[in-house]
């Protein structure tokens, strides 16, 4: 069993000693990418994790993957498949027999849109591709104002999941989970990777469209009001 049961998981870096290398979960979103923007600042060296899950948007998510990947000039990517997750259903992303939900921005019910557990697949592969390449940190763009609706988005999980990887990691083995927009608002995020100068016309939200977001579901829904809070326009196309 590992003995780190003095780490604790990070919501910024700047507590931690520079670190040479760090994997970055990215999904294609907004909110990773605006992570990798801040996971660059505070590294020499990234490595890119992509995880599709069978979701209905994998292939536009991938895409959107591979130009972050190359805007940020990072050459270490993994791209992993856990299709189970289609398998176990549970969710209108990965269920076509559930209907993706228009828009409902003062729901505090768990969306039908919350994937059963996901982020703890996606931890557990970071982790493991982490101790493998003797990363040190992981960088996970959560964000604890969707967490009223998805359980695996609140800080207690990370802090939680934080203990889990001091356990099952080897004794000499320090990995970190560091979380730096998961006390941000979707507008702040924005306004966080307009400073960096992250990509956001790269990246892509919608939960059902490939080709034009389609501008009513949560996740766009979300995306467009905080650009149009953050006093900015949306770099992206909707239907």
């Amino acid at each position: 069993m590992g003995g780190h049961n003095d780490q604790a998981f990070a919501e910024s870096a700047t507590d931690l000693d520079p670190g040479p290398l760090a994997v970055c979960l990215v999904s294609g979103g907004m909110d990773s990418c605006v992570t990798a923007a801040i996971a660059r600042e505070e590294n020499e060296e990234l490595a890119f994790l992509h995880v599709s899950y069978g979701q209905r948007t994998e292939t536009r998510e991938r895409r959107a993957f591979v130009a972050l990947a190359d805007h940020f000039g990072v050459a270490k990517r993994l791209i992993v498949s856990i299709e189970y997750l289609k398998s176990i259903g549970g969710s209108s992303l990965t269920d076509s027999s559930i209907p993706v939900a228009a828009a409902d921005l003062t729901s505090r019910k768990i969306p039908t849109s919350y994937v059963p557990f996901r982020n703890a697949h996606l931890l557990a592969i970071a982790t493991s591709w982490a101790e493998a390449i003797a990363a040190r940190r992981i960088y996970i763009g959560a964000v604890a104002e969707d967490s009223s609706g998805y359980p695996d988005c609140r800080p207690e999980f990370y802090a939680a999941f934080q203990q889990m990887i001091d356990a099952g990691t080897k004794p000499e083995t320090i990995i970190r989970i560091v979380t730096p927009v998961i006390h941000l608002s979707k507008p702040e995020i924005v306004r966080r990777g307009l400073e960096l100068g992250a990509p956001l016309e790269l990246t892509w939200s919608c939960y059902q469209a490939a080709e034009l977001a389609c501008g009513w579901c949560d996740s766009c829904a979300l995306r467009l009001r905080a650009f149009v809070e953050a006093g900015t326009r949306d770099p992206i196309s909707y239907a």
